[in-house]
């Protein structure tokens, strides 16, 4: 029996929100602007939903890496076969058009992040594929204001033939702090389409903690998530507008919000729970970082 003819537990509704603090890093490079940490016109930070995913999928795909090790290589009911990644480099479009023929069953049980955060991919010599995923991330964006610093970065031992020296003039650009929010929501109405499971979307939720760890660059050294929050609602249409939990789990800066955090220290006490009035509107409400 194939994953989408099993019979699939119910996915509820739910509210997500990221609490990304960032320390002398560059959390996501605009290429339009030579790498330059994101910005809005208001000086805010940004960080793409498309950055976080590529960061999951990454995870998922390393099936020989630790994070894939530890959470779900001995894990009864997961199928290797069936955590494949679609938005991958060097992928076979035409082996990928094949899979989408019929009913696209085939297409459904290989690849994870088709089910979870959909697709739009164009078959050879047929029709268009676009599915809506269960799970969207919105963008990224600071609580407050965002410093932009740069550098040369400099090596002794040069690139280029004939140099003994190599330098990179303003090539290290980093936000020396900055605390983001980005929220996630998980829409139950897109699974019938993409073949999504509760199991899919529990992969999900134990990968996500990961995702700045387990992926640190020269340039991301320091990004941490302080909180992920994943509020389940009481029925797969909810139960709680999503505005007044996102609001209630957001950081506020003490003082000065038009100006750039230096520490932590300049925010008021990071919420660590929902309001009691919210918290008995959902279902549950738990930190993926911080566990009860």
């Amino acid at each position: 029996m194939t994953k989408t003819e099993t019979k699939q537990e119910e996915i509820l509704r739910a509210t997500g929100l990221l609490i990304i603090e960032v320390n002398n890093s560059n959390p996501n490079g605009n290429p339009d602007r030579d790498s330059d940490p994101r910005q809005r016109p208001d000086k805010h930070g940004e960080i793409s939903p498309v950055s976080f995913k590529r960061k999951l999928r990454d995870l998922i795909e390393d099936k020989g890496g630790p994070v894939w090790g530890e959470l779900f290589s001995k894990e009864s009911g997961i199928n290797p076969e069936q955590y494949w990644i679609l938005e991958t480099r060097g992928r076979d479009r035409k082996v990928i058009g094949n899979e989408l023929k019929g009913d696209g069953s085939q297409f459904k049980d290989k690849y994870w992040d088709g089910r979870v955060f959909g697709n739009t991919f164009l078959e050879e010599a047929a029709s268009t594929s676009i599915k809506t995923g269960v799970v969207q991330f919105g963008l990224g964006v600071s609580v407050a204001p965002v410093e932009i610093e740069r550098s040369t970065n400099t090596s002794k031992a040069g690139v280029q033939e004939g140099k003994d020296r190599g330098m990179a003039p303003m090539g290290y650009r980093i936000v020396p702090h900055g605390i983001y929010c980005m929220p996630f929501f998980v829409n139950p109405s897109a699974a019938h389409k993409t073949g999504c499971t509760q199991q899919d979307i529990e992969v999900l939720k134990k990968v996500i903690p990961y995702a700045y760890s387990h992926t640190r660059s020269h340039i991301r050294p320091n990004v941490e998530l302080l909180h992920a929050w994943y509020i389940e609602h009481k029925s797969s249409l909810g139960s709680c507008p999503d505005y007044m939990l996102i609001d209630a789990l957001t950081p506020k800066k003490n003082s000065e919000p038009d100006k750039p955090s230096k520490t932590r220290n300049d925010y008021s006490p990071i919420p660590s729970k929902l309001p009691e009035e919210l918290e008995k509107r959902v279902k549950s409400c738990v930190d993926l970082v911080n566990p009860a």
